[in-house]
């Protein structure tokens, strides 16, 4: 232990730009966790898929289905079979999804890779089970399940639950989602502009009054 705590331990003449560094970056590491949002990631509210403004039309298209009032994002679009794979899953897709969003490299229609399609139809015939396959049938009929399940529930399904509008442009940023989604400068940022603002004001008010003062 004690020879990995000198291996890590910078020499004497670099302790302090490396403690300054070491600073520096843990506090934009937490700066950034608190701006994205990160810990809504772990929840299961629609809202968090709506801090990244690329899936408005995703989230706008769900709220006015009726899956809405059955299912959220994680319901249809995570592994729901074991809390390990459903956070893997997660962890994986949304470093993905960051990563397109962060190098401005998103698509204009945003599909399903096959992971994502092999997940959702898991998630469709765990919902519909009943109505995807029929517990008579199944004992006498070979393969009863197999070929009611094998084929992808969209085909036919085709606007559930998005619709048919996928595209980034066909559908606006604002006004589709909470107020509190839709922000796009920090707090403290767009305080400190208001507070500017604010003093501009104040100094034309009061220059205006001295100008009247003197005529």
């Amino acid at each position: 232990m004690r020879k990995l705590i000198k291996f890590l331990t910078p020499p004497e003449q670099w302790r302090v730009p490396a403690f300054v560094l070491l600073g520096a970056f843990c506090g934009l590491s937490i700066y950034t966790l608190i701006e994205s949002k990160a810990v809504s990631y772990l929840s299961d509210d629609p809202k968090t898929c709506a801090n990244c403004h690329v899936m408005t039309p995703q989230y706008t298209t769900w709220s006015n289905s009726s899956h809405r009032e059955w299912a959220t994002c994680n319901d249809c679009h995570v592994p729901q079979d074991n809390v390990v794979k459903k956070y893997a899953f997660k962890a994986q897709d949304g470093f993905n999804h960051a990563s397109a969003f962060l190098l401005r490299n998103e698509p204009e229609v945003i599909k399903m890779k096959a992971a994502g399609n092999e997940v959702v139809q898991d998630n469709c015939i765990r919902c519909h089970q009943n109505q995807v396959t029929d517990v008579k049938l199944s004992g006498w009929v070979a393969n009863h399940k197999e070929s009611r399940t094998t084929r992808k529930c969209w085909e036919c399904h085709q606007e559930v639950p998005h619709g048919s509008v996928h595209s980034l442009s066909s559908t606006k940023y604002y006004g589709k989602i909470p107020s509190e989604h839709q922000e796009t400068l920090p707090e403290w940022l767009t305080n400190m502009l208001t507070e500017e603002q604010e003093e501009k004001e104040q100094k034309t008010e009061t220059n205006k009054q001295k100008q009247e003062d003197h005529e």
